[in-house]
């Protein structure tokens, strides 16, 4: 059986999961809450950067990608966000959806796997 690494971990969750040559992250939402969608995604994407560099990957290597806002009115605004930032030819699988996020001021939420 291989090894279980949990990075960033508290009792509810580990903000990344590292087995068997994949790193799943948990859902990441953006610090200052204040930002309108893409800031937010930004912010967002920034800490995926992050969490996957500590798991030692980065964003070329992503499997899949979930999404979800809590407005579809702002989908656009969020691709052009997602889109500058994603390498071009390595793009992951991918879902987004609307839904009703934890608190009212979370505009954006994004889980990530990826090979390491």
């Amino acid at each position: 059986m291989s090894d279980i690494t949990y990075l960033d971990q508290n009792a509810r969750r580990s903000r990344a999961v590292v087995h068997g040559g994949t790193v799943y992250l948990a859902g990441q939402t953006a610090d200052d809450r204040s930002a309108d969608i893409a800031g937010q995604t930004r912010q967002v994407l920034a800490k995926i950067d992050e969490m996957l560099a500590a798991a030692g990957s980065d964003k070329s290597k992503l499997l899949s990608i979930t999404i979800w806002i809590a407005d579809m009115s702002d989908f656009a605004a969020m691709n052009q966000v997602y889109d500058a930032w994603v390498v071009p030819g390595h793009t992951p699988a991918r879902c987004c959806g609307e839904v009703k996020l934890a608190l009212p001021d979370i505009k954006v939420e994004i889980m990530a796997v990826a090979a390491c």
